[in-house]
This record gives structure tokens, C-alpha cells and sequence, in this order.
């Protein structure tokens, strides 16, 4: 059976506090979430479980997520030595988009329509701040919350990704609010 994973981070520190989107890596991991189809699981790894993350990573048959590979890997390459874009396999979903329309989406915009209104919890600015306040506090519920959100944000990859799969398309809200159907070869 083929393992896909489903992948989503957030990190400990905006792209403001180190200096611009063109340090990722220096963004630190608060949480990273999988879904494996093989497992049928979740897996929530925090910064010092990151090794065990990126072996997942680099084992899955594909791996699948939004804006992971210009992103999420970037933050991710500040803890291994060589490239985690070049020893996985992955559909990036964003990327995918971007190259067909000329111009990025968010993830929400596809999954509200694709999904019948499905969108997400919060963004990743709540993600921040309920790291900061960990940080002062240690309490457990704050990263409680940021793993809840990241676990979200993969399930509705995840189901974005399978509506896409199944039927060969997804869509997306364009600027003026209307649902706009764009063809996928996701198999």
C-alpha cells in the first residue's frame, strides 16, 4: 500500500522576528503534524522529536502539503544536513496551483469551496501567539492548541487533496467571491 503523508509545521517565530521570509530557517519548529495513510494516523512531533519527523518525511511514498516545499522545508532544513526537498517525493499543493493560475492561493480559499465551506480554525498568527504565551507559562493547553490547529490544517489537505484525486478537480474563490473549477492530475 502506498504511504502518503500529509504534512503541516508551525513554527516558534514570525518571518518579522528573523528577519524576513528568507530566513525560515532560523523560524524554529513549535509543532510539526502528519497523517500517514499507512498508519491511518496522526503523528504531532514537537522541535526536539524533529529527526523522527523528517524520517517520516523522507520514507513516505509522496508527501503532500501546502507551500511545505517553500516553506515548511525550509524551516525543516535548519535541523539536517542535506536537502529534504531532494529526498522526497511531494505534490505541493500551493506550488501546483501557482503554476497553473500564475498566482498564489491560500488554502482556505480552495478548501471553502472545494469543500462545501470547510475552512480553517485560525491562522498561523494565533499559532504564534499561543507559542509565545507557552513560553512565559509552560502551559500544556497552549501547545495543546497549536498541535489542534496543525491537525486541521493537514486534515483539510488531506481532504482537498482526495476531492481532487476523485474527481479530477478542485475549486477555488477567485478575488470577486465566485467559485472557479480548475482541472488537477493528482493520481
Amino acid at each position: 500500500m502506498k504511504n502518503i503523508v500529509y504534512f503541516d509545521l508551525e513554527t516558534r517565530r514570525s518571518a518579522a522576528q528573523v528577519g524576513g521570509w528568507g530566513f525560515a530557517e532560523k523560524m524554529g519548529m513549535s509543532v510539526g503534524v502528519t497523517y500517514s495513510t499507512r498508519d491511518q494516523a496522526y503523528h504531532i512531533y514537537t522541535e526536539d522529536q524533529v529527526e523522527a519527523l523528517i524520517e517520516e518525511l523522507r520514507t513516505a511514498d509522496l508527501v503532500v502539503g501546502y507551500n511545505h516545499i517553500g516553506f515548511d522545508y525550509e524551516v525543516l532544513q535548519a535541523f539536517t544536513f542535506w536537502s529534504i526537498k531532494d529526498v522526497t517525493h511531494n505534490l505541493d499543493i500551493c506550488t501546483y496551483m501557482s503554476e497553473r493560475l500564475g498566482h498564489r492561493l491560500k488554502l482556505d480559499s480552495i478548501a471553502k469551496v472545494t469543500l462545501g465551506g470547510c475552512s480553517k480554525t485560525a491562522d498561523g498568527t494565533d499559532a504564534l501567539k499561543w507559542w509565545a504565551e507557552y513560553e512565559k507559562t509552560g502551559n500544556p493547553q497552549l501547545m495543546m492548541d497549536i498541535a489542534r490547529y496543525c491537525c486541521f490544517d493537514v486534515k483539510v489537505t488531506m481532504e482537498v487533496h482526495k476531492f481532487g484525486v476523485e474527481n479530477g478537480y478542485v475549486l477555488y474563490e477567485n478575488k470577486q467571491g465566485e467559485a472557479v473549477k480548475i482541472e488537477v492530475d493528482w493520481q
